[in-house]
C-alpha cells in the first residue's frame, strides 16, 4: 500500500501524521503496511512532510510532474494550477504495485491523502 500525500505550503509534521493516521484508520490499515509515502517533486522541500516521514520511519518519494500526469485520477485537484492532474491520487497510483486506488483522496485540514495498492 502506498500513501499519496498532497499538502498546502508550510504544513507541520503533526498535520501530516494526523492525516495519515486518520486515513489508515478509515481503511483499517496500519503504518506497518506502508513501505513509502508518495508526493509531487514540487513538495520535496516541504519540511513538515519530510519530518513526518522521518519520524514514522517511512521514506517519502517525490515524483516528477510527467509521472504524475501519466495517471488520470478520478478526483479533480487544486494541483491543476501547477500544471498537474493531481498529487495524492496519481502519486499513490504511480508507486503502487497494482495501480489501484483503495482510498480516494480525502482532505484532512491542509493535507490530502489517497491510498493505492
Amino acid at each position: 500500500m502506498i500513501v499519496g500525500i498532497g499538502t498546502r505550503r508550510g504544513i507541520t509534521k503533526e498535520e501530516v501524521i494526523d492525516a495519515v493516521k486518520q486515513a489508515l484508520d478509515e481503511c483499517g490499515l496500519s503504518l506497518k503496511e506502508i513501505p513509502a509515502f508518495a508526493s509531487a517533486k514540487l513538495k520535496e522541500n516541504e519540511q513538515g512532510l519530510l519530518e513526518a516521514g522521518e519520524l514514522l520511519g517511512i521514506p517519502v518519494k517525490f515524483l516528477p510532474d510527467e509521472v504524475l500526469n501519466s495517471y488520470n485520477p478520478p478526483s479533480s485537484s487544486q494541483a491543476s494550477r501547477f500544471g498537474l492532474k493531481g498529487v495524492a491520487e496519481p502519486a499513490a497510483l504511480a508507486l503502487s504495485e497494482k495501480h489501484e486506488l483503495i482510498f480516494r483522496k480525502k482532505v484532512y485540514g491542509r493535507v490530502t491523502i489517497a491510498i493505492a495498492r
